[in-house]
């Protein structure tokens, strides 16, 4: 991975810097894009009572929220690669923005059913988040640039657990009631998204140099693009084995925002806010869960090279697996809420380990690699979204069989690996990178 242009570091204070513009502006983007995707979620057991859903209606919609966004992150990372990372996020903010708004029309289960849907293209704003924060920052830091940026931005399916059922009850209070309290709620997230579509575009840049439209651009390097990178993407096993990973990790996060409020508000006889006030809590842990997960795959990345990276991929995905069946078997409140506690932590350092790794896999198609790891997040959720939908199947039961899956999935690490010649390609361009940061310092 060449260094020119890109950052050494991460300064998160100056602004004058366009690395420290993109990575601010791209991860509260993503913030809000997942306000737009889950504002729903906490809310769901007024939907349920209104539309007189069942748990297999209920299971469908939370398969609906992640299936169409497969298709949409492979083919957001060729938009990356094609149009820039600054206008496909300007489009995906503001034509997300409409059926996150518009989902208040929904009358019953089929029309709400389609809204949810729609909406899911806007989960595919993961991968222009990752796609720009690892074109703007070098391999010494871009595990921890690219783990941070989805951190903080996957923080926006913690909190909208805890603000959306504020934001309801703050719309009761005005005298509406719960059918068109929800439906209200549910602009303010849309409205956000189209002002931060304004601001994408108005305040970043594609590339270190500049915009797509005025450099010739393909490669980090400025060549054109070699012709069998697409298809070396796509028949590499790493690719897909990285993609059943990430399903095992962030499509299990995405599976935990879906029913997380519905588990405790079920299984514990919560009220809707405090069931979302807990549910919460797991996404919470990527204030620093995820930037930790990349860290630590940049430190194994500088002690041990790109194996030392997948090392700690394989390690935490395993801690993950055993967490998550712990959680499953916890019947009481506090015990479930420090076991899940537990478990986000690893989930969302396996993230981010996940995104130490996917930069060095084909730099000639990352936008296209990405978009395919990013989307096996999502088959992951929809497959998961398959044990929710059951009637024969307890929920607890579902976590139980989920991290039994996780734990094996760790294996799949080792398909991941890199030849000598590209080891050491990366342990010169790390030592530049470090070279180049030790004399900016001083």
């Amino acid at each position: 991975m060449e260094v020119k242009g890109k950052a050494t570091r991460i300064e998160l204070l100056n602004f004058r810097s366009v690395h420290t513009r993109v990575f601010h502006i791209t991860w509260f983007s993503f913030f809000l894009c997942f306000f737009g995707w889950f504002g729903i979620a906490p809310l769901m057991a007024v939907v349920r009572e209104e539309f007189a859903l069942t748990k297999t209606q209920v299971g469908n919609i939370i398969i609906a929220s992640v299936l169409v966004t497969v298709f949409a992150r492979v083919l957001i990372g060729w938009f990356c690669e094609r149009f820039g990372p600054r206008k496909t996020y300007t489009g995906l903010l503001i034509l997300g923005s409409i059926p996150v708004m518009c989902i208040g029309f929904a009358h019953d289960y089929t029309t709400f059913l389609l809204a949810r849907l729609a909406i899911g293209v806007v989960g595919a704003s993961f991968v222009i988040t990752q796609y720009h924060t690892s074109v703007m920052f070098a391999p010494n830091v871009v595990g921890t640039a690219n783990a941070t940026s989805a951190g903080w931005g996957n923080l926006g399916g913690g909190v909208t657990q805890m603000v959306m059922p504020l934001v309801f009850a703050g719309l009761l209070s005005l005298g509406l009631s719960e059918s068109v309290g929800w439906r209200a709620a549910m602009v303010v997230p849309g409205a956000a998204m189209f002002i931060m579509g304004l601001i994408y575009y108005r305040f970043t840049t594609d590339y270190p140099e500049g915009n797509k439209d005025s450099l010739d651009i393909a490669t980090d390097d400025g060549k054109a693009k070699p012709k069998g990178s697409v298809l070396s993407a796509l028949n590499d096993v790493r690719v897909w084995a990285l993609f059943i990973i990430y399903g095992a990790c962030f499509g299990i996060e995405l599976t935990i925002n879906n029913v997380a409020a519905l588990y405790y508000h079920d299984r514990f006889a919560l009220d809707v806010k405090t069931a979302g006030l807990i549910a919460g809590l797991f996404g919470l842990m990527n204030i620093f869960a995820r930037t930790l997960g990349g860290f630590a795959g940049d430190r194994f990345g500088i002690k041990f090279g790109l194996k030392g990276r997948v090392w700690f991929l394989g390690g935490i995905l395993l801690l993950q697996g055993c967490a998550l069946m712990l959680f499953s078997r916890m019947g009481m409140l506090p015990l479930a809420i420090v076991t899940m506690i537990a478990f986000s932590l690893c989930v969302q350092m396996a993230e981010g380990a996940t995104f130490s790794v996917v930069p060095f896999i084909n730099k000639e198609s990352l936008g296209l690699v990405a978009g395919i790891v990013g989307a096996g997040g999502n088959v992951g959720a929809v497959a998961a979204g398959f044990l929710f939908r059951s009637e024969n199947i307890a929920p607890q039961d579902a976590l139980l069989y989920l991290g039994i899956a996780v734990a094996c999935v760790s294996t799949l690490t080792l398909l991941v690996r890199f030849s000598p010649e590209v080891e050491e390609r990366e342990r010169l361009a790390v030592e530049r990178a470090l070279v180049l940061n030790r004399s900016s310092s001083t």
